[in-house]
């Protein structure tokens, strides 16, 4: 059985104050890593929540006080569907944020979602290599997650092959609910991250960040219980409507 994850639990009222929190966060990770070691890496998250932080990011107030020539973004996972695609996670990203930032076209690494699920996969493994110098996992500065209502996040699904894997940083992963596959970084290689920040909002997130936070170690059936980060922090940053099944003393802190 997994040891319980210990994370950090900031609550705040509304989601826009998860959205200021999170964007505030980003900021901080960057100028942290950039004064560190010259660079920040940042897996971004896609999905309806991290849209308001990104375009919060990309208002002069935020993006001012980052050196993009040096931000490298990567993406934790993607949908099978073209760059261009309403659903895709790179599109998201681009129109709320990186079309609106000094970042050099060379420094954003999209996943490839048209052609082989698994060599597209391969192909942006071979690319995080690259980028890591080989190292035995990615050590990203920064991943964002989310966290879907049925326990998963990323594309780390409930019941999926995955969620088993140990060796590969990037996989294709077939969703038998949604009859696709999806491409996604594995646990390993998301524990494998300086910080990993959760951003988690509604009423319908409840009872899944409930389950994955102070129910029984089940990570076949809540994906979200595989991320432990192995030698950074794991940070979730909710509201008060997704927060509402916690337990007081899960919470560390309320904002």
């Amino acid at each position: 059985m997994l040891p319980r994850v210990e994370p950090t639990i900031l609550v705040f009222e509304t989601p826009e104050q998860v959205a200021l929190a999170a964007a505030e966060r980003f900021v901080e990770h960057a100028q942290k890593s950039i004064n560190d070691h010259k660079i920040f890496s940042v897996a971004l998250s896609g999905g309806n929540t991290p849209r308001r932080m990104y375009e919060l990011l990309a208002q002069e107030a935020f993006k001012a006080r980052v050196d993009w020539s040096v931000v490298h973004t990567f993406f934790g996972d993607e949908r099978m569907v073209p760059l261009d695609h309403p659903e895709s996670n790179y599109r998201m990203a681009r129109e709320a944020l990186l079309s609106h930032v000094p970042i050099p076209q060379d420094n954003v690494h999209p996943i490839n979602g048209v052609g082989d699920a698994d060599t597209n996969a391969s192909v942006y493994e071979k690319e995080l290599r690259n980028f890591f110098a080989e190292s035995e996992w990615p050590r990203f500065d920064l991943v964002l997650l989310g966290l879907g209502k049925d326990g998963h996040t990323a594309s780390l699904f409930p019941g999926t092959d995955a969620l088993s894997e140990r060796r590969a940083w990037v996989v294709a992963n077939w969703i038998e609910s949604f009859r696709t596959y999806r491409i996604t970084l594995t646990a390993p290689a998301i524990n494998a991250g300086a910080n990993v920040d959760f951003l988690v909002t509604g009423a319908d997130k409840a009872q899944a960040l409930a389950a994955v936070l102070e129910g029984p170690s089940d990570p076949e059936h809540l994906p979200a219980q595989l991320i432990k980060p192995e030698s950074g922090s794991a940070t979730w940053l909710i509201d008060a409507q997704a927060a509402s099944k916690l337990s007081s003393t899960t919470v560390q802190q309320f904002t």
